[in-house]
């Protein structure tokens, strides 16, 4: 038997005639006792008939940087860890990895041994509740977003549920389950229970292991609430940070705008972005989330619009979007256009393939500086130490399902649940924070109070920018909410009432009080703050807004599922520093579209301190102080274009931005108009569509073009008032097509070409009429535009087509 020994939580392992078997103790008093431990390989259990041959003890001591989360800036931690070789009857040797630190224990297995490969076909860990214990759970599922509950161990169904699984013994001692360390040599795992016993459930039914480890931490924090609300043990436990991000001074903590929450399609509009940028900035927020819709033609624009005032670009995608090496390069592409970071969605699955997707998503993104978001994903196991650019998780169900579920609202309860469970192991992206959720119960103290109790490394919040801009005390305090968390407290609460979370920014407190149940006042103590005496403390709750001074507590009266939000600041110190975020100056680039020469280069004007960013595979030399020569990769085809990032040092560690798009020029042939880059689009609802009616949502949710019961298979499919324009450089010769109303709509529109702006041809097209054709002279032309608006204030919804419409490019003049 070996100890493994921490002032308050210790480990022992002991063989017995039931086999391997673990106890935890806080305090020289048992908490657990008689865990098994072991895993099956190959379908035969190890642990059940073991020999202990050897243990080798030591001192894992180490110190680490988190760029956010419950406590950014530098941790140094000493575990205590003990290596048990066991051997079994039949000659397999495999180890117990056991790690103590002051507020948990954690073991893993290792086959030190191991001649090539096995499969590890179950694992015998198992925690058995003690009678009279109470459990706070959710039922398995692979993306997390089943409600939290809490049950008593007499009452708790047999089943599978999630991590983490809270369980209190008693008043002062808490155990919540988890895991730490997992990468794509693993498989993730959940509990199962069996009368009381919690089982640990592999999502695989056998992982392919080779020789060392061969799990991962199965972790056990022990303490009081306060305890493992502010423990880092799961961080401590997983990997160092991988080498190119020891100084990722690029990963930026903070608040976003996200218009998908209030105005579903609203990805899609470049003009609504631009305003949640203008409120965000206003707000003194760092980002801006665009979710499903985003068009690629007016990324760039956006990007570099948002950089005028310091504020960062991420776009939302879907994993299997980025499942293959060539679909791995549009991250590289995105980053060239300036984007700072992406929410990957829909991975929900937690199979060792799953993994080996995260590691390669992982490794990717920190080669590129870029920020990474997983929604419909799986729970922090500690990558915010490792890969400090994953700034958020989902894996929980948030405001999202306000949009989907009306009937299954969010409860007061199953929020207050969370600052106990899934956000002690990380990031949590729950989208806080909306007003204007249809069958809300929570009251707006409620959920502003959100914004502090539920962390994640950016927060999104989900609500319309003008929501909060419409209430002057919430915006207030959403404009003071700081970006990055020094430091998380539990002032006070329970999983079954209420939570008073403190973080703090400098010397400030920042706190969210979130409750369930009847009104109430709510005693909130500042003793733990450090404040000292006459602190001055706002509150913004369910009675208004509130100033006072205090020393040693607040008392907060809140309603029926009530909350609030408030700020702690020491005496003389000042309690209101937002201010909006400064306008910067945008850089030079000349022309906005550059041709590619006969040298195979284009040259572009910027500031003479400016620098560029290219196209991945794409090259810039200098000509002199001002001008670069860009010369394109190679798989630029005639009349496709690249954008050139031109960028300046900015508002901190955003640089401020603006591009160029750099064009293949047209050669000799024929070119279908849906085939051609557009250099910008404006559409009323959703994007222009290439060869499919207009779908008012995604980019490529429309449908087979119809007009007058004729289907077309090439084309534009637009939503007026509509736009699309070309770049042709001069080059082409005639431009041939047809137009007409798209069968899915009714209604009139005028439609026009406009060569250099200037218009060459128009028609009135309506519902049920056959195409108009035409046929348009279009030498020396440089760009193109295809224009439709709704003939009157009756058609609004009309769709138009533009199908079968060719550019001619009979002779090239360079």
């Amino acid at each position: 038997m070996s100890d493994c020994v921490r002032p308050r939580v210790n480990a022992s392992i002991r063989v017995t005639d039931s086999g391997v078997r673990l106890t935890v103790t806080r305090d020289a008093e048992t908490v657990l006792d008689g865990i098994p431990l072991g895993f099956s390989l190959d379908g035969t259990p190890l642990g059940t008939d073991a020999e202990l041959v050897h243990v080798a003890d030591r001192t894992v001591a180490d110190r680490f940087t988190l760029r956010s989360g419950k406590a950014a800036g530098e941790h140094a931690y000493e575990h205590h860890e003990s290596v048990h070789t066991f051997r079994e009857a039949g000659g397999v040797e495999w180890q117990v990895i056991l790690r103590a630190g002051p507020d948990g224990v954690a073991v893993r297995y290792a086959l030190p041994a191991l001649d090539g490969t096995a499969r590890v076909t179950g694992d015998r860990t198992a925690v058995t509740l003690p009678a009279g214990s109470r459990n706070w759970v959710l039922d398995y599922q692979t993306w997390y977003e089943t409600p939290r509950f809490g049950v008593d161990t007499a009452d708790l169904a047999d089943g599978d549920y999630g991590f983490p699984f809270l369980t209190c013994l008693d008043p002062a001692t808490y155990v919540l389950i988890t895991e730490s360390g997992i990468d794509g040599r693993f498989a993730g795992a959940h509990v199962r229970a069996d009368g009381g016993t919690l089982g640990f459930t592999l999502a695989d039914d056998a992982v392919e292991v080779a020789r060392g480890v061969v799990t991962p931490w199965r972790v056990l924090l022990v303490g009081t609430l306060a305890d493992l609300v502010s423990s880092l043990f799961v961080e401590e436990l997983a990997p160092a940070v991988v080498p190119e991000l020891a100084d990722a001074t690029w990963v930026r903590p903070g608040r976003a705008a996200w218009s998908w929450w209030s105005d579903f399609y609203s990805g899609a509009q470049l003009a609504k972005q631009r305003h949640f940028v203008d409120v965000a900035a206003d707000l003194g927020w760092e980002h801006l989330l665009i979710d499903c819709g985003w068009e690629e033609t007016w990324v760039p624009e956006i990007v570099a619009y948002a950089s005028l005032r310091g504020v960062q670009v991420h776009l939302w995608t879907i994993w299997r979007d980025l499942n293959s090496p060539e679909d791995l390069r549009r991250l590289a592409l995105w980053r060239s256009w300036g984007v700072a970071g992406i929410k990957v969605d829909f991975m929900e699955s937690e199979s060792k393939d799953r993994y080996r997707w995260y590691d390669t998503i992982l490794t990717e993104s920190a080669r590129l500086g870029l920020m990474v978001n997983f929604h419909g994903s799986v729970i922090p196991r500690g990558w915010m130490r490792t890969f400090p650019q994953v700034i958020g998780y989902e894996a929980i169900r948030g405001a999202e399902y306000y949009v989907f579920f009306e009937n299954q609202a969010l409860t007061a309860s199953h929020n207050v649940i969370q600052p106990f469970t899934r956000n002690i192991v990380g990031a949590m992206d729950a989208t806080p924070v909306a007003f204007g959720a249809a069958g809300r119960t929570t009251s707006d103290g409620h959920e502003l109070g959100l914004a502090v109790a539920f962390e994640c490394g950016i927060t999104h919040f989900a609500d319309h920018v003008d929501a909060y801009a419409a209430r002057p005390s919430a915006a207030r305090f959403l404009a003071e909410l700081a970006p990055v968390w020094d430091e998380t407290v539990l002032l006070a609460g329970d999983p079954d009432t209420y939570a008073v979370i403190a973080r703090r920014a400098g010397d400030r407190w920042f706190l969210g009080g979130i409750s369930t149940g009847d009104a109430r006042v709510i005693r909130v103590p500042l003793d733990r703050l450090g404040v000292g005496a006459d602190a001055q403390v706002w509150i913004v709750g369910d009675d208004g807004e509130t100033s006072t001074t205090a020393t040693d507590a607040v008392a907060v009266p809140v309603a029926r599922d009530g909350g609030f939000a408030g700020i702690v600041a020491p005496a003389g110190a000042e309690v209101f520093r937002a201010a909006p975020r400064a306008y910067q100056t945008a850089p030079v680039v000349w022309p906005a579209v550059a041709e590619i020469g006969a040298d195979g280069n284009a040259v572009i004007t910027t500031d003479a301190d400016a620098r560029v960013r290219l196209p991945a595979g794409w090259s810039a030399d200098r000509l002199d102080e001002t001008r670069w020569a860009v010369r394109p990769g190679p798989g630029l085809r005639p009349g496709r274009l690249g954008v050139v990032t031109v960028e300046r040092d900015g508002d901190g560690v955003v640089p401020v931005v603006a591009h160029a798009r750099v064009v293949r020029p047209l050669t000799s042939g024929a070119y279908q108009i849906s085939e051609l880059p557009m250099i910008a689009f404006v559409n009323e609802d959703g994007p222009v569509e290439r060869d499919q009616s207009n779908g008012g949502g995604n980019p490529g949710d429309g449908r087979p073009m119809r007009v007058a019961g004729q289907e077309f298979e090439r084309g534009l499919g637009t939503a007026p008032y509509s736009e699309a324009r070309f770049h042709l450089g001069g080059h082409a010769q005639r431009c041939a097509g047809a137009v007409g109303v798209d069968d899915e709509s009714t209604g009139r529109a005028r439609v026009s070409v406009l060569a250099d702006d200037r218009e060459i041809y128009s028609a009135l097209v309506e519902a049920g009429k056959p195409v108009i054709t035409f046929d348009l002279d279009i030498h020396g032309v440089r760009t193109l535009c295809l224009r439709s608006e709704a003939a009157g204030p009756d058609d609004l919804g009309v769709h138009v087509d533009w199908v079968d419409t060719i550019v001619h490019v009979t002779s090239v003049n360079r």
